[in-house]
């Protein structure tokens, strides 16, 4: 087995692209505006460093707005950054 039959790491999505619909004329640039790993949401120590350090220390929240991350706001330490990073954003229901 060669290098690339290995599983990448487990706490990271998958890179795996999805297959663009050929009926979309838009689905290129729908591809093209996803985010890096398809991670929507993240969080990063507000005065720099390393993100595990200093879990006591208040994190810079950030959202990806289909071109760049943008500052959403703040959150007092690491565990309630990871879960606001983990939720989920509310479903849009104005189609329905």
């Amino acid at each position: 087995m060669g290098k690339h039959r290995r599983p990448g790491p487990p706490n990271q999505p998958s890179r795996a692209a999805a297959p663009m619909d050929a009926a979309d004329p838009l689905a290129a640039y729908r591809k093209r505006r996803r985010p890096p790993m398809d991670i929507y949401r993240r969080h990063r120590p507000a005065h720099g460093g390393a993100a595990h350090l200093r879990p006591d220390e208040p994190r810079v929240l950030e959202e990806w707005n289909d071109f760049t991350y943008v500052v959403v706001g703040t959150a007092p330490n690491l565990a309630t950054a990871r879960d606001w990073a983990t939720a989920r954003a509310p479903e849009d229901d104005s189609a329905a």
